[in-house]
């Protein structure tokens, strides 16, 4: 489960190991589960059988919530007993999962994004119950960092999106909004068929526009007071930010060297914000 985390979703892994021994389990068990419906999209070839993944996962909850992790005794997803254990240990709500796996079944459509509202709405619905129920985990869920949640959740995953645009493509996937594509003359169909050359700066534009929501939603978390115990939810807001200067840096162009590079400092930067406690 670490293992896996480590590999394909390292910045929750990092931010994991910075929490409370106590809680650090059930995160890592969080993390894991939301990883592994999350990358169902990229590990099939056709929608239904994504569906009927998921379908395996919500036809399982009875038993995670009545204590069994196995199906009729027989020995299921290496996932189910810590999520099981993490559910019980920690009282997760049910509607909160459920809700995650409804939203990556929704991603499995693979339904072009109209606009800036469509993207922060998929933001908020795949992103933001997981910081709620890390909060729950670390005993933060009905404090004031909540208030942050769901903007720590846009910036994360809007600032994700950029970087993944050249890896994305590759997929054959486009996750910009049409309406800024559009305003910005950004040929859509021309950008999955030959990548970026000969619309760098409109793809540049696009990009900026998207950053600059992102930055608003870190600027509003950040309004928010937040106690040291509720850091390690929150601290993907500070990597958000690391990446959304970077992309500055490179003029907006997720295509860049520099953006493109593994950040080696990103468990140092995590680190320093856990020790001054900010997020």
């Amino acid at each position: 489960m670490a293992e896996m985390l480590r590999k394909d979703d390292r910045d929750r892994y990092l931010t994991a190991l910075l929490a409370p021994p106590e809680a650090r389990e059930g995160l890592l068990a969080l993390y894991a589960f939301n990883l592994e419906i999350a990358r169902v999209r990229e590990t099939v070839s056709e929608e239904l059988i994504g569906r009927m993944r998921l379908q395996w996962w919500r036809d399982r909850m009875d038993g995670f919530y009545a204590g069994k992790p196995t199906e009729d005794g027989v020995k299921g997803h290496p996932l189910a007993e810590p999520l099981t254990w993490a559910i019980h240990r920690y009282g997760l709500d049910r509607a909160a999962l459920d809700g995650l796996i409804d939203a990556r079944e929704a991603d499995l459509a693979d339904v072009p994004l109209a606009d800036l509202a469509d993207l922060e709405s998929y933001a908020k619905k795949t992103a933001a119950p997981v910081v709620m129920l890390a909060l729950h985990i670390l005993g933060q869920a009905d404090g004031s960092a909540a208030e942050a949640a769901e903007d720590v959740a846009v910036a994360q995953v809007l600032t994700g999106v950029l970087r993944s645009v050249p890896f994305d493509l590759r997929r054959g996937w486009i996750r910009l909004p049409g309406d800024i594509c559009r305003d910005a003359g950004l040929d859509l169909g021309r950008l999955h068929d030959r990548g970026p050359a000969g619309q760098e700066a409109e793809l540049a534009a696009v990009v900026e526009q998207i950053a600059d929501r992102a930055h608003a939603a870190l600027i509003r978390a950040r309004g928010c007071p937040a106690p040291r115990a509720a850091l390690p939810a929150l601290l993907p807001a500070r990597l958000a930010a690391r990446d959304l200067k970077r992309l500055a840096r490179a003029g907006h162009d997720p295509f860049d060297g520099t953006v493109l590079r593994v950040d080696g400092l990103r468990p140092l930067i995590l680190l320093s914000a856990r020790l001054r406690g900010k997020f």
